[in-house]
C-alpha cells in the first residue's frame, strides 16, 4: 500500500515538474536535457521502491533537480554563450564536396554513418550533398545541391520543366576502409579492376568509394 501511495506522489511530482520545463520530443533532447531526464528518473524510481527512503527527501531532490533545469532553460533562452556551453554547437560533418575528417572524428561519428543518414533523408548520391551537420540533438541535418533539390510550386509557376532523375541505390564499395566484395560484385566490378583503379593506393587509406548506375566512380580519401 505504501509502495502506490509513493508512486502516486512520485508521478504527480514529475507531471508538475515536466510541465515546468515544457516538453520535448525524445529525438531533440540535447545531452544534458537526457542526463537530467535519467537523473530525475532515477531519483523518482528509487524514492518509490526504496522504503528505508524517507518520501519527501525524495521529493526535495526532485524539487531540487527541476529547478535547476528550469533556471538552466531560462539562461540557455536568454543567453547565447550559455547556450552553447550547455547544448553545444552544429557541426559540419561534409562540406565542399568532401568529409570534414577532423569534426567526424571529434563527434566519434564514421562516414558509414552519415551515409545512412542521408539515405533516411532520400539522399542516395553523395555527388548529390552539398552539405551535412551535426545538431546538438545528435540527429544530422543534409542540404542538397541547388540542382538536386526537391521541385516546388514556385519553379513549377515559372515553368521550369526538368526530367526528373530516378533515384536508385549507389554501389558502396569501400566504406571507412572496408572493402564490400558483395557490393563490389553488384557494380559488375572485380578486384582485379579495384587494384588497377586504386592503383597503389591502400583500402584502409579510403573513407568512400562508391559506383553509380552509370558507372561514376566517387572516391573520398581519409586525411
Amino acid at each position: 500500500m505504501e509502495i502506490a501511495f509513493r508512486s502516486l506522489v512520485m508521478f504527480v511530482s514529475l507531471f508538475i515538474i515536466i510541465k515546468i520545463l515544457g516538453k520535448k520530443q525524445i529525438k531533440n533532447l540535447t545531452l544534458y536535457d537526457y542526463v537530467l531526464s535519467i537523473t530525475i528518473g532515477s531519483i523518482a524510481a528509487d524514492t518509490v521502491i526504496s522504503l528505508d527512503t524517507p518520501l519527501y527527501d525524495g521529493i526535495i531532490a526532485l524539487l531540487v533537480f527541476g529547478i535547476i533545469g528550469y533556471i538552466v532553460s531560462l539562461l540557455t533562452y536568454n543567453n547565447h554563450s550559455m547556450e552553447k556551453i550547455m547544448d553545444g554547437e552544429p557541426i559540419t560533418l561534409f562540406e565542399n564536396n568532401n568529409f570534414n575528417y577532423n569534426n567526424l572524428e571529434k563527434s566519434k561519428i564514421s562516414v558509414a554513418k552519415v551515409l545512412e543518414q542521408c539515405r533516411l533523408k532520400n539522399c542516395f548520391d553523395i555527388n548529390e550533398l552539398d552539405c551535412a551537420i551535426l545538431e546538438p540533438s545528435g540527429d544530422i541535418s543534409i542540404l542538397l545541391k541547388e540542382n538536386n533539390q526537391p521541385i516546388t510550386n514556385s519553379d513549377i509557376k515559372k515553368t521550369i520543366k526538368s526530367n526528373s532523375k530516378k533515384q536508385t541505390l549507389n554501389h558502396l564499395i569501400i566504406v571507412d576502409g572496408i572493402l564490400n566484395l558483395e557490393e563490389l560484385k553488384n557494380a559488375k566490378k572485380t578486384k582485379t579492376w579495384l587494384n588497377n583503379y586504386l592503383n597503389g593506393k591502400n583500402i584502409e587509406d579510403i573513407s568512400l568509394l562508391s559506383i553509380d548506375k552509370n558507372n561514376k566512380v566517387t572516391i573520398f580519401y581519409k586525411k
